[in-house]
């Protein structure tokens, strides 16, 4: 279960870094998610910035539990947007199916940065 647990972790990390580095490469596609009072280039290069450097953390176990400690708050902040997004007549992931399919995938990220971070 320890190795299990240490490739989940890993795995998680490299997971989180891409999805970082896609935020300075692909930012339009998270533009529609940022609500219009908030400054859409910062907000967005603050998430990928975080998630690199938390999904880096991953790696150190010294580091590990702040880490995991910090996605699993990003993860859940950014709960209520994909919630939104569900309701929305026209959702900012694309369409209605998959805003149904993101919002489940955002409960395992935050159930997995939850189960790496207990001890």
């Amino acid at each position: 279960m320890k190795n299990l647990k240490l490739i989940l972790t890993f795995l998680f990390g490299v997971i989180m870094i891409i999805a970082g580095i896609n935020h300075f490469i692909n930012p339009e596609m998270y533009a529609p998610f940022i609500p219009d009072f908030l400054p859409n280039v910062l907000v967005n290069y603050l998430a990928g910035f975080g998630e690199i450097i938390f999904g880096v953390g991953v790696f150190t176990s010294r580091f590990r539990s702040m880490a995991t400690l910090g996605i699993l708050i990003i993860m859940l902040v950014f709960l209520p947007l994909h919630i939104i997004d569900v309701f929305k007549d026209n959702p900012s992931i694309g369409s209605h199916q998959m805003a149904l399919i993101r919002l489940p995938i955002q409960f395992v990220l935050i159930f997995w940065a939850w189960f790496i971070n207990k001890k």
